[in-house]
């Protein structure tokens, strides 16, 4: 008997996981919260050169008597040709209003900056512009590396110590994080421990949000059945959106960026309750043996869903598993297992460079929403929007469609799209009304088709790797995809000072190339997820079908009993399968 067929009597998505399932996703509203907050507590708002006149008691400088000591565009492309003119006469002024002499060029070392939308935020108050841009990208470098160290740290020791207690103590490295960054940076302290201080904290606030979002996305799965896990997988991802669009209601009305930290960590503790209210995974306790915990769950999963528990068939699957364990004891898993084939190495390669790609977009997508629009809150808030509803469409044509043809369909018009850019910024006036609008119109493309493609790999992946396997490949993916957020910081912080569109065409040409690999891989819509590395060959690569190489084709459908015998012999014999 197999763990599906027992559950499905107990119903396997009653009142009981409905209940559990919400308060899930109510979890999985932190993580985005404490991402995206960076977004506003380390914003970029407007910024120029401290001028000779902004020291004068009793005077306010016009904008003539500024302009006057910012350098010239013919001095700014011959002298720092490898920054935008922009950025050079924002970052260089001249020694006195009267002298062009381009020796008399130097560096800012003091900056006003705008208040209008913030009051005051982490690149004000360390000077995180210019030469100095850098220390903002390093913060975020350093979060990321934590997302990828808390994913492959986090997702062992839940593997090994359960879904819940790891989960719990997510909660608790996110509340003493938060204010980790909230109240220990001080002017009092100094620059190099306030910021080796909030760096440390950035890196563990990611690494337990990793572990909140990790364990909560394996326990939403784990207790429904089979034909509830694409829904779990998307209805999840709404309140990742919505996580957003909290953090924008604490953001517009908090503009300081301690107090929006400090207010932060405090809506962090009410999650520390939720250890005791959120269930263990009943799947993990039967992989682990601990069938007497497991039978209490089950039997309170029966109660609760008005359904009876069946003794003697929990018995018989109790039987099943024993007997399983002895004749498989010592079964390859993890990384050994998926190098036993060539055509999972290359789905595994494959689907490495595809989260790699996906990270890179969504995120340097998803870091720049809030410069859409002169409004950065206004920007924000149609970015989560925007989200939501791409997340819609991909629940509503995943299935028709299959993960293949509507992943490729996503990133293809993404790299499409992205460079449009190319002729809005070269045949239409700079800074004109029509400018502004097709860039935000395309700005909004990209944002959806990012976040759609985004949601698809994580359900794709998932179904292609075999289940002896699954979370070794999966954690592999995620170790790659934190690189490609990693580059994101950086384009978006370092090469838009060469030209502020740069990133998106970087962007668009990764997606093409993506788009150009993800056609070999198989579809797996409709398909029964993969249990071996035999299934994995079965399925196969979309590559041009050859008589003497049947497992090229991506359709074995066609494949008689005996012809499938054939093939998988031929390949265990270490026969060339391309």
């Amino acid at each position: 008997m197999q763990f599906d067929d027992f559950y499905t009597n107990l119903g396997s998505f009653g009142r009981y996981q409905k209940t559990k399932y919400f308060l899930i996703c109510l979890t999985y509203m932190l993580p985005p919260i404490m991402v995206y907050t960076w977004s506003f507590t380390a914003a970029k708002p407007n910024f120029r050169c401290r001028t000779p006149m902004d020291n004068a008691l009793g005077v306010s400088p016009t904008d003539d008597g500024i302009r006057r000591y910012a350098p010239s565009e013919s001095q700014c492309r011959q002298y720092h040709s490898k920054i935008s003119v922009a950025e050079c006469q924002k970052c260089y002024q001249l020694t006195n209003e009267s002298d062009y002499d381009t020796s008399q060029m130097k560096p800012c070392t003091s900056f006003i900056f705008d208040r209008t939308y913030y009051q005051s935020t982490l690149v004000e108050e360390w000077y995180m512009v210019c030469g100095r841009v850098s220390l903002r990208s390093y913060v975020q470098t350093v979060f990321f590396f934590g997302y990828m160290v808390g994913s492959l740290v986090f997702g062992v020791l839940s593997d090994k110590f359960g879904r819940r207690p790891i989960m719990g103590v997510s909660f608790i490295v996110i509340t003493l994080a938060s204010l980790m960054c909230a109240l220990v940076p001080h002017p009092k302290l100094g620059f190099e421990i306030s910021y080796s201080v909030f760096v440390l904290g950035r890196f563990l606030l990611a690494c337990g949000t990793r572990g909140v979002a990790l364990t909560g996305f394996v326990i939403g799965s784990e207790i429904v059945g089979p034909k509830q896990r694409l829904f779990t997988g998307i209805v999840i991802e709404y309140f990742f959106a919505g996580g957003e669009l909290v953090l924008l209601g604490f953001a517009y009305f908090m503009r300081s960026w301690r107090q929006l930290n400090t207010t932060l960590a405090m809506f962090s503790i009410p999650f520390l309750f939720f250890y005791f209210v959120l269930p263990e995974s009943p799947r993990w306790l039967l992989s682990k043996g601990h069938y007497e915990h497991a039978e209490r769950i089950l039997r309170r999963i029966a109660k609760t869903n008005d359904t009876q528990f069946d003794s003697i068939a929990y018995e018989h699957l109790i039987l099943a598993e024993k007997k399983r364990e002895a004749l498989h004891p010592k079964k390859v898993h993890g990384l050994k297992h998926l190098l036993q084939s060539k055509i999972m190495i290359i789905i595994a390669i494959n689907m490495s460079f595809q989260w790699f790609v996906q990270n890179l977009v969504f995120y340097g997508v998803s870091q720049n929403t809030g410069e859409w629009l002169p409004n950065p809150y206004i920007s924000f808030f149609a970015g989560a929007l925007i989200e939501i509803a791409a997340y819609c469409v991909v629940h509503l044509v995943l299935d028709r469609f299959g993960r293949k043809l509507t992943y490729c369909g996503f990133v293809l018009f993404f790299g499409i799209v992205a460079f449009l850019v190319l002729p809005i910024q070269m045949f239409i006036t700079t800074d004109s009304r029509v400018q502004r609008t097709l860039m935000f119109i395309l700005n909004v493309a990209l944002k959806f088709l990012a976040s759609g493609s985004y949601a698809i790999i994580y359900i794709y992946a998932n179904e292609l790797f075999p289940t002896q396997a699954r979370n070794t490949g999966m954690g592999i993916c995620s170790m790659f995809a934190r690189f490609g957020a990693i580059i994101a910081t950086f384009s978006n912080d370092l090469l838009v000072r060469a030209w502020i569109h740069f990133p998106i065409i970087v962007y668009g040409t990764t997606s093409l190339i993506a788009v150009a690999f993800a056609t070999i891989c198989p579809e797996t819509a409709n398909r029964p997820l993969p249990q071996t590395i035999y299934d994995i060959d079965r399925m196969g690569l979309t590559l041009p079908c050859r008589k003497s190489r049947p497992l090229a084709c991506d359709d074995m459908n066609g494949m008689t009993d005996s012809d499938e015998d054939i093939a998988l012999k031929h390949q265990l014999n270490g026969n060339d399968i391309f």
